[in-house]
């Protein structure tokens, strides 16, 4: 791929006789943007939370460099600043922490116990952070590592922020939908404007106005400080997250990975078309409609393109859906990175409808004729029998790290030991071995009597015949899990929005044979058609 990508392989994909494959969507650029920064270079930087890199965009051509890559020892990181020396300073989300990456490539944590670090901006050489949570505070933080100085506490998740040319700190606070400024050297705060789209994001243009992005709303906003008189600049799509300047240009991210130019007039131009942050889960109806689970986002694909149909920002969201299947006509049951197993309808007026709450990591699921679910619970070690009652049967227990679940053609419940490299059946007799010798399968599914496995490790796509035991690779070399030699780093929970966002490479077959792969490392789907 050109230009730069989050993932490349020196091996091409390799295909068994009669397997053929396709990409439904491009792969990803990015793992998701966040933050966004202008360097000394004119390019624009970019934190990625999904993915655990900050990137580096050339706006003139395009290309792409990755500044700290996957599996280093930045986690996380959700917005980015540079001290005067040219180090970059990232707070990381999930961690808690402020770690300053030097231009050497070395990087040192500043603290770590910020928890929810989010918004951060240097001004005249001090460091000025915000905890984008509940209850959250503005400080500043001594570069010595020393005791940060709480200019502000009890903020409702503030976010992106910047001084403005009057020597203020702008900040907007998104739980009371506002920004509002305070003089850095303490002093009370005041409010600015409000009524806002949730603003999560504050910069200022040349002429000194403010710029923010509405995460709710999709707006880009002109704000003029003295006043609070708005204007819109563009109206884009919800899940806006930050913005920058190059010169006079201006740049906004999207949690999708869009990286869009705000043009005059309210016109526009992507810098980065956006993507998917992984895939996780995929589920398609009886009619071949293909839907796709992506953490903050949930798309069906039609015409191939993806289309949201449910975000964290939307109304009557059932929140960040790992696993999931059809239940219904537009009607769906699936796992919360919040540990909770809904039935939801995304589109509709109706609310989720949450059976059962306060699981540790459910993953893959599946569900009966009569609306029981069987989920796996990684963080335990257990697979569950849901009823819509709610009713709760631990079903096996001790399994190490299982992630995706299926019913066998005799009707025992299948599950994918990830932390164990096998698959394995439940039933009345306990817990029995039915395929091993994998290194990390997540996604099954069955096709008849073959059972199909997606293994993150291999990087393979194996089919067991459940009769013989014959096995064969479908498919090798595929772009799944952690590029090699990268050993990924746990994402924790971000309260209110997440519980720990761990990746799930999913599988799903269409009516017509067709498999349905989550290419989850290049952020991708991709259809493969299974000869005999």
């Amino acid at each position: 791929m050109s230009q730069g990508a989050r993932y490349s392989s020196t091996t091409s994909i390799t295909l068994a006789d009669g397997v053929r494959i396709e990409r439904l969507t491009p792969p990803s650029r990015l793992f998701g943007a966040n933050g966004l920064r202008t360097g000394a270079d004119n390019r624009i930087y970019v934190a990625q939370v999904a993915g655990s890199t900050i990137s580096a965009i050339d706006i003139t051509t395009g290309d792409i460099e990755t500044i700290s890559a996957k599996g280093g020892d930045i986690v996380a990181p959700d917005d980015i600043a540079f001290d005067p020396d040219g180090n970059i300073i990232a707070t990381e989300y999930l961690d808690a922490r402020v770690s300053v990456r030097g231009k050497d490539g070395r990087s040192r944590v500043l603290r770590d116990d910020l928890p929810g670090a989010n918004g951060i901006t240097v001004h005249q050489g001090r460091l000025f952070v915000n905890e984008c949570r509940p209850g959250g505070r503005l400080m500043e933080l001594p570069l010595d590592g020393s005791a940060p100085k709480v200019l502000q506490d009890n903020l409702i998740m503030p976010n992106a922020m910047e001084v403005g040319p009057d020597g203020l700190l702008y900040y907007p606070v998104m739980g009371t939908n506002d920004i509002w400024r305070i003089d850095p050297d303490g002093g009370e705060p005041e409010r600015v404007v409000g009524d806002l789209g949730v603003p999560d994001s504050v910069k200022f243009d040349p002429q000194g106005f403010i710029v923010s992005t509405q995460v709710h709303t999709g707006e880009v906003l002109r704000i003029n400080p003295r006043t609070g008189e708005r204007a819109l600049l563009a109206q884009l799509n919800s899940g806006l997250d930050n913005c920058t300047f190059v010169g006079d240009r201006l740049f906004v991210s999207n949690f999708c990975g869009e990286i869009t130019e705000i043009l005059a007039g309210g016109q526009t131009r992507a810098l980065l078309e956006g993507g998917l942050l992984w895939p996780l889960d995929l589920a398609v109806t009886p009619e071949g409609v293909l839907y796709v689970a992506d953490g903050t986002f949930f798309y069906v694909l039609r015409a191939g393109k993806l289309h949201t149909v449910a975000s964290l920002f939307s109304p009557n969201t059932p929140g960040y859906i790992r696993g999931f299947t059809v239940v219904g006509p537009g009607e769906f049951v699936g796992t919360t990175s919040s540990g909770q197993v809904t039935f939801f309808q995304p589109g509709a007026d109706a609310e989720p409808q949450v059976v059962a709450e306060g699981f540790d990591q459910l993953y893959g699921l599946v569900a009966t004729a009569n609306r029981t679910v069987v989920t796996a619970e990684l963080g335990t070690g257990r697979v569950l029998s849901i009823r819509a009652s709610g009713e709760v049967e631990v079903l096996a227990s001790g399994l190490s790290a299982p992630m995706g679940v299926a019913f066998g053609p005799d009707g025992s419940v299948l599950v994918s030991e990830s932390g164990g490299g096998r698959v394995v059946s439940i039933g009345g007799g306990g817990v029995d071995t039915v395929v091993d010798g994998l290194e990390s399968p997540q996604g099954i599914l069955l096709r008849g009597n073959e059972l199909i496995i997606l293994d993150v490790g291999l990087k393979a796509l194996i089919g067991v015949d459940l009769e013989t035991k014959v096995r064969r690779t479908l498919a090798a070399n595929l772009p799944v899990g952690a590029p090699d030699g990268v050993v990924a780093k746990p994402l924790n929970a971000s309260p209110p929005f997440s519980g720990p966002m761990g990746p799930f490479a999913g599988l799903a077959a269409g009516p017509d044979g067709t498999v349905y792969l989550s290419a989850d490392a290049e952020g991708s789907v991709m259809a493969l058609t299974i000869g005999a």
